[in-house]
Order: C-alpha cells, then structure tokens, then sequence
C-alpha cells in the first residue's frame, strides 16, 4: 500500500520509505508482530495521512518541494526494504521490501510519473539505508520501462551506519543489542535480501552484507545521492551500547562518542552532496523543525536547493559547485550539540529542555578537564558551548 499527493501542475516526484528498523531471526519478528504491528502489516493503516517536513505541501514548511506530486511508502516489511522473498516452508513471514518499490513504481507510471522529469527516491533510518539500496535499481526499472527522460535521485537521512567496534560488546539477542554487522548478517540470509549488482561484485561472495553500510556502498551509485546524517546518531549509539540515559557518562564512553563522530565525518569527506550536524539525534526530513537545522550557516532545504540546481547546471556543461550554493556541509566542532541550532534537547526522565552547557553537564561532562585537553580556560570554553562554536 502506499499513501499519493498528485499535483498535477509538477513534473517532480518524490517517493518517501518509511523507517523502523528491522527484524532478523522467527523471535524477534513475532515479537515485532505483536508490539509494532503497523511495522509488519498494512490492517491497521489510516486512510489518509499529512505530510510533514519535505512531504508538506505548505511553502513555510517545505520551501522547494511542496509542490511536488508526494508518495508516502509505508513500511511493513522490516528488511531494509532489500527482501524479494514469499512467505515459506521456512519462514512463516515474507520480505519483500525490494518488489514493493518496484510494484509502486510500475502502478505511478499509470499515475503520472511517465511525465516526470526529476523522480526523488528519499527516505529515513531503515529507509535511508533502503534508499541506498535501491536508488540505482529504480533507475534501471524506469530506463528498461522506456522512460530514459526521469532523472532518478537519492536523499538518505540517518541510513547511513557504520559498522564499528560496540563500546561494550554483547551477544545478538535482539534488534537493539545486536551489533550492526551481525544484525544485517543475519537478515540478509533471513529475507533473502538483494543488494545492487555493483556493490555485490566489490565483495567475495557471501558478504554482500557489506552493502547496507553507506560507505561502502556509495562508491558504487550511479544515480546521484543527497546525505543527510547526524554526527551523533542516536540509533548508531544505541547499537553501539552507548545509552545516555540517567546515569552521567563515563570518560570512556565520552571518548567512543567524540570518536564516532570523527569516524562519521572521515566516511564523509568525498561525498559530493552531505549535510552532517554535529547534533545527538535521529531521523530529520520529515520533522516540521527540519528548516531550523544549519550547518556553517546553510539549512538542509537550502542545501538540497543548491544540489538540485548544481545538478541542473551540470546537466547543462558540467561547471564547477555554484558560487555561495554549498552542498557539502559537515560540522566540524567534536561533541554532540556544538552546533546551536541542534534540536532541542529533553531529560529522558524529566521531559525537561536543556541546552547545552546543563546537557553536557547532565552526561557528567567535566568541564575543567576538558578545558585543559582543549588547552583552554574553562570560561572561554563555557563561553564557546554556550555561543555554540
């Protein structure tokens, strides 16, 4: 099932996956089953939804694509949308992630979508990664289908994970405390999963789990892709058994999480088009606040602006980045919240807002301490925090 907004006057669509992790082994499905089952099932679905953030169809909300013909891709198959398998002897589920993208692409054609001339592949957390994986398939889909005019592009916001070290290791008992190469070892044989011809060629046979990891994928698209990813995401920490709730965080963790954000950053440096806030969150272009959010002075809808129209440029005569048009943006401050306009912050137990200096102070931040690794006065440092910089 699928979710459309025609608007007849467009000739851009933008097709958004839905997230929600996955499951991997007969257990955690069932339980995934009773506790989320709009994750695994279209019964319970609303007959209409509202678009938000880049699905709005309001100019304040969504500055360049709210006249867009929208399509919202629920999603019930829980495989990274990368499954091509019918339920079985063997399993009493099936995954079929890949085939509904393309089934949805083979009705909008009927729809509308013959006339586009850009097609937007999007999506966020599992559907970031969905998009990764299935950008360049839909290019082909269409091109096979005659239809060699649609511009077919990617946006993954919070799909692209890395597969680090965990701070603390732990036995694969669930979806959250696995680590997140064993997780999609496991469902890749589980949902029958596919990966994209080129990326599958780069790996021995076998471990063409490696293709759910952003970096190493990317390298391999031919369709061009918008990043969008926060340096400190939550969802990797979690995997990671980084929990920042309560207790304050200890050094040792503190240095995993200022780590993982120079890894991040690292994977990102040779991404054409990126958008990385140094901020500690999950998930963005759907959120109404997602025009709030800058990096070095640019919002994402700016950015992907300024993407859309170098892609159009270079359509033209392949020039080089647009003048004071940036699309290569990445925090380069090194802990969670440096930038000032991150989203706000919550106590998970109190519900109260923070801003950075009580948050920082709040994960047991030492501000002494980190002055002197800095090799700054502790007030300069707090002046810093609190201007953001």
């Amino acid at each position: 099932s699928y979710y459309l907004k025609e608007s007849r006057g467009s000739r851009r669509w933008l097709l958004f996956l839905e997230g929600g992790w996955y499951c991997f082994n007969r257990e955690n499905c069932d339980t995934r089953f009773d506790t989320m089952r709009r994750l695994m099932s279209s019964k319970q679905w609303p007959v209409t939804r509202v678009g938000t953030g880049i699905l709005s169809s309001q100019p304040e909300e969504n500055p360049h694509w709210w006249n867009a013909n929208m399509v919202f891709i629920p999603y019930c198959s829980s495989d990274v949308w990368s499954g091509a398998s019918s339920k079985s002897e063997k399993s009493e589920y099936a995954f079929m992630g890949a085939l509904i993208i393309q089934e949805v692409i083979k009705e909008l054609v009927g729809k509308g979508l013959s006339t586009a001339k850009v097609l937007l592949l999007a999506g966020s957390s599992a559907g970031g990664t969905g998009v990764l994986l299935n950008v360049d398939r839909v290019a082909e889909q269409l091109e096979e289908m005659g239809y060699q005019g649609i511009q077919v592009r990617g946006l993954a916001d919070s799909g692209w994970f890395l597969d680090n070290k965990q701070y603390r290791r732990t036995d694969c008992i669930d979806t959250i405390t696995c680590a997140p190469t064993e997780a999609i070892k496991r469902g890749i044989r589980y949902w029958n999963g596919i990966v994209p011809e080129r990326c599958k060629l780069q790996f021995k046979e076998g471990e063409e789990w490696n293709c759910f990891f952003g970096y190493k994928i990317y390298p391999t698209l031919r369709c061009p892709v918008f990043i969008v990813q926060w340096l400190f995401d939550e969802a990797q920490l979690t995997v990671d058994n980084v929990h920042l709730t309560g207790q304050p965080v200890q050094e040792g963790q503190w240095l995993y999480i200022q780590n993982l954000g120079r890894e991040l950053r690292n994977t990102l440096k040779d991404v054409t088009a990126s958008f990385a806030p140094a901020c500690l969150s999950h998930e963005i272009i759907t959120h109404n606040h997602w025009t709030d959010i800058q990096v070095k002075g640019t919002s994402l809808p700016r950015a992907l602006h300024c993407w859309d129209r170098s892609l159009h440029e270079s359509n033209k005569n392949g020039k080089t980045p647009l003048k004071g048009c940036p699309i290569h943006l990445i925090d380069s401050c090194p802990w969670p919240h440096c930038n000032p306009s991150c989203p706000t912050i919550r106590d998970q137990f109190t519900g109260q807002e923070m801003n950075v200096i009580q948050f920082l102070m709040h994960m047991g931040f030492d501000v002494q301490k980190m002055a002197q690794q800095q090799g700054l006065e502790p007030s300069k440092l707090l002046g810093m925090l609190s201007s953001g910089n």
